[in-house]
């Protein structure tokens, strides 16, 4: 199954918003990078979680659009994960790792879509039968 790259990011933030990450966001960086189209950023409040928000997406991507990461980078302490799938970048951020990089701030000249919009965008990917929270 082929889904836009938007779709992509879209159905991305929602598998990581329904295992409970927080400030999801998503950025259009296609008109100011050529490596990507989006980044899907997020943050966990420990490192368990970031690996488990890691490790979750992964699998849930793989079963869901057969796809496997292009690259991925874990630091040893799971304070920063990145799931790059070439056309969506993933990062899953610690707390306190998100403040300190802020990568919204120099990504400032991208576009946000706002989250009633990605989760519009990928409602038939719902674990939860398309009820909204």
């Amino acid at each position: 199954m082929t889904i836009t790259s938007y779709k992509f990011a879209c159905v991305i933030a929602r598998f990581l918003d329904e295992k409970i990450a927080k400030d999801i966001t998503i950025l259009n960086i296609s008109n100011v990078s050529s490596f990507a189209d989006y980044f899907v950023i997020c943050s966990a409040q420990t490192n368990t979680q970031v690996k488990a928000l890691t490790e979750n997406l992964t699998d849930k991507v793989k079963t869901t659009f057969s796809r496997l990461p292009v690259g991925r980078e874990n630091d040893a302490k799971n304070r920063w994960n990145l799931i790059d799938y070439g056309d969506v970048v993933v990062h899953i951020l610690h707390q306190e790792e998100r403040e300190a990089y802020a990568i919204e701030k120099f990504w400032n000249h991208a576009f946000s879509i706002p989250k009633e919009t990605w989760l519009a965008e990928s409602v038939e990917y719902s674990e939860y039968e398309n009820i909204e929270r």
